[in-house]
């Protein structure tokens, strides 16, 4: 499954789209496309990319992404849930640049980052955005700019360290598509360089170029923190011990996985689990 840019059915006669998805998967790979988008996650939890953030993702979380930010939401195919979420997708220029928007325009532009709110702040915003998949015409347009402009009041957290403005070529998208659906099915076994080189027909060096510019770091970082985003949230759902959850992630050695925990998640395992457990 390739990502391109997806189209996205807005013209002349509706600039803003708002709707609640409801299936067993997020299906979209990895993609981008020319409008803005806000999303809600109601059900399933699992793993999103936002440019060149990778983390878990959880019911509650609501996101802002700029326009040609590419990302991908996808759920872990065991965790039994639908996959739901409620979309907002306008076209860029439906809101006038003046001064008496200064802070809606300051956050959408931190959201060529990709922006994560505060799960307090999201909720108390959730029956509005509910709402909003039922407004069409001018009530639409009216009450995503109240929306907006109420959000840009709030506390946000940029997720990618760099920002995407231009378009994405093609190419790189479906290359990069590839590369997460392969880390998806594979991040368990033991993963060699050539085998991704090989998979978007690249050689190992321009592979490693390619990944570092896209993603911000080299491949085998980001293969790290995948997977320690995998084994915290199985710490949190599941019984299994430590020991298993660090063999099941693919990770030869426990010593290396401590390491590689503390390292993302600035805490040991144990501690971790024991901070959720009381929660």
């Amino acid at each position: 499954m390739e990502a391109v840019l997806e189209q996205i059915e807005l013209g002349k006669k509706q600039s803003i789209l708002a709707f609640e998805y409801n299936a067993p998967h997020f299906d979209t790979p990895w993609h981008f496309h020319p409008q803005h988008e806000l999303t809600y996650i109601e059900e399933s939890v699992g793993t999103k990319y936002i440019g060149d953030y990778v983390g878990f993702y959880e019911p509650g979380e609501l996101v802002l992404l700029r326009s040609n930010l590419p990302h991908c939401w996808k759920n872990h195919s065991d965790a039994g849930k639908q996959s739901k979420s409620i979309v907002i997708q306008w076209n860029k220029g439906v809101y006038a640049k003046v001064p008496e928007l200064q802070s809606l325009f300051r956050m959408l532009t931190s959201a060529s980052r990709g922006v994560i709110f505060d799960k307090e702040v999201a909720a108390s915003f959730l029956p509005r955005i509910k709402k909003m998949t039922q407004l069409d015409s001018h009530q639409l347009y009216i009450e995503l700019l109240n929306l907006l402009s109420d959000l840009s009041e709030c506390d946000y957290t940029t997720l990618s360290k760099a920002h995407f403005i231009d378009d994405l070529p093609i190419e790189f998208g479906s290359r990069m598509s590839k590369i997460h659906d392969f880390i998806e099915k594979r991040f368990h076994e033991k993963i060699y360089l050539k085998e991704l080189a090989d998979l978007v027909s690249m050689s190992e060096q321009s592979f490693s170029r390619f990944f570092s510019k896209m993603m911000g770091r080299p491949f085998f970082t980001f293969l790290n923190e995948y997977r320690i985003n995998i084994a915290s949230r199985m710490l949190i759902d599941t019984d299994l011990t430590i020991a298993q959850i660090g063999y099941a992630c693919g990770y030869e050695s426990l010593p290396f996985f401590h390491k590689q925990f503390q390292k993302f998640m600035y805490v040991s395992p144990l501690k971790f689990r024991k901070k959720y457990a009381i929660q």
